[in-house]
């Protein structure tokens, strides 16, 4: 927590009379100046906060949310984007709301008082996409950090420091005032931010203000529907990264799916540069095996393209520098038997990974273990289903992060979607149990039979969430554990 007299010249008096609101309750005597933090966590509150609480349409009433979040909370003034009906049971306390579409420059605005370094200090590069921002961006990260950049990088892993984990954020995008905290704390660590920017982030503007001097955007595929409502709205948040370029900076995007239909949207873009593919030599392959699968070449081509924007210059061999992305693709292979760990969880994503997988091993056969997270899209379970089904001889289905769902109700959703797959999948439920049973599967299988084992969702993921708590569960140890039963290795 920063004193405000050590971080601004202007009072947050001013400030506040600077914004945007349609409300402005404030009790008698009460002195904005009195406010000591900002928060956008209600549990994190003192007295002395102001608390930025943006509310959404999600079904409940103003009733609901200001007795879930509000009510007990100890802020000492609340900034909301929408008004609250209820306003009352917030014991008189000082109340602002923001007028419509002045959310992200009010707590800009805000932010620039308590935390006195913001994206202006920052050389800033953003990744947007459905799959393959983690890795974009890490391919990106390794290929600064060689060539004596200091970069910070925030997304699914979390932060990053230099290349080395700092801490979990639990979000890919963190939310702004976390993110204004978050260069705050590490500006004099490093000068380069690296941030996967999620269509969560776009719509609700957590990366407010951030002017990105490189960019890009993945691809575009079926995800997010339970928040978004449609594809439409879905394209349409992620294509708000259009306003977060700098000057002249252009977009750079792999598919040409998403340049099409940009184009179709928003006519003609300039700025929209489809990045191919690249063919690599069979001696890289041998010593990046990741880069035999092309949506990691596509990764990596866009990486290579933002670090030359961002150094100024094409960087030498960048592949030299790339390492392998935790969870995305994690392959180990023991004889006959290939493990493949991957955060696949959309059709598209399984699409591409099995794809990917007949591609590297066109002699193998393929088992697919899976999951549908709860609390999410129930349209793309079927469709995950019969993507597994497309890409594999055989399927278990089990759990994935059932949050507040029933698990079995989910393998419900996900069953319709493998009913024409000429195998006949199996269920079990408890994902430790499932994982057992893919090795005694693949231990019953003849030796001399090549079978590649994918154990997709969870990828670097070390929970199962479910009922609001999160127990640790890591695919990877289970993995080693069952190599050692079954004597397949002696020590991992």
């Amino acid at each position: 927590m920063r004193p405000k007299t050590h971080v601004s010249a202007n009072s947050l008096h001013d400030r506040l009379a600077a914004c945007q609101f349609i409300q402005r309750i404030e009790p008698p005597g009460f002195d904005p100046d009195t406010l000591t933090d900002i928060q956008w966590r209600a549990d994190c509150c003192t007295s002395g906060s102001l608390l930025c609480f943006q509310r959404f349409d999600d079904g409940r009433t103003d009733a609901e949310i200001v007795a879930r979040y509000l009510a007990d909370s100890r802020f000492g003034a609340l900034l909301i984007n929408r008004p609250l009906v209820c306003v009352e049971r917030l014991h008189g306390r000082p109340i602002y709301v923001t007028a419509p579409g002045a959310w992200g420059a009010t707590l800009e605005r805000l932010c620039d008082y308590f935390y006195a370094v913001g994206p202006a200090d920052w050389h800033c590069a953003g990744v947007t996409g459905t799959n393959g921002k983690t890795t974009t961006v890490k391919y990106l990260e390794s290929i600064l950090l060689a060539q004596g950049r200091q970069v910070l990088s925030i997304g699914t892993l979390g932060l990053a420091l230099n290349g080395k984990p700092a801490r979990d954020t639990g979000f890919t995008s963190p939310p702004y005032i976390e993110l204004r905290r978050i260069l705050a704390e590490f500006r004099d660590r490093a000068d380069t931010l690296l941030m996967e920017i999620s269509s969560h982030a776009l719509h609700q503007q957590r990366a407010f203000g951030l002017r990105l001097e490189a960019a890009a955007w993945t691809n575009f595929s079926q995800d997010h529907l339970d928040y978004h409502g449609d594809e439409t709205a879905y394209f349409d948040a992620k294509a708000l990264l259009l306003e977060q370029l700098g000057n002249g900076v252009p977009l750079f995007t792999s598919s040409a799916e998403v340049m099409r239909r940009l184009q179709a949207t928003r006519g003609d873009i300039p700025q929209v540069c489809l990045v191919p593919t690249p063919r690599l030599a069979a001696d890289i392959l041998r010593q990046r095996p990741f880069l035999a699968l092309d949506f990691n070449r596509a990764n990596y081509a866009l990486a290579e393209a933002m670090a030359s924007r961002l150094l100024g210059a094409v960087p030498t061999v960048p592949w030299r520098a790339l390492r392998p992305v935790d969870g995305r693709f994690d392959c180990h292979v023991y004889g006959n038997r290939t493990i493949v760990i991957d955060f696949a969880h959309t059709p598209d994503a399984l699409d591409n990974v099995l794809s990917a997988i007949r591609a590297a091993f066109p002699e193998a056969r393929v088992i697919t273990l899976f999951g549908c997270g709860g609390d999410r899209d129930r349209s793309k379970r079927p469709l995950m289903g019969a993507a597994v089904c497309r890409g594999s001889q055989h399927a278990i289905v089990t759990s994935d992060n059932p949050r507040f769902e029933d698990p079995r109700a989910i393998i419900d959703d996900v069953l319709p979607g493998m009913q024409d797959s000429g195998f006949a999948p199996e269920v079990v439920i408890e994902r430790g149990a499932a994982i057992r049973r893919l090795f005694d599967w693949l231990a019953e299988r003849p030796a001399d039979e090549s079978w590649v084992a994918l154990i997709a969702g969870k990828g670097h993921e070390r929970y199962i969430d479910r009922n609001g708590r999160k127990t640790y569960f890591s695919d990877q140890d289970q993995v080693v554990a069952n190599l050692r039963r079954l004597g397949w290795v002696k020590d991992v």
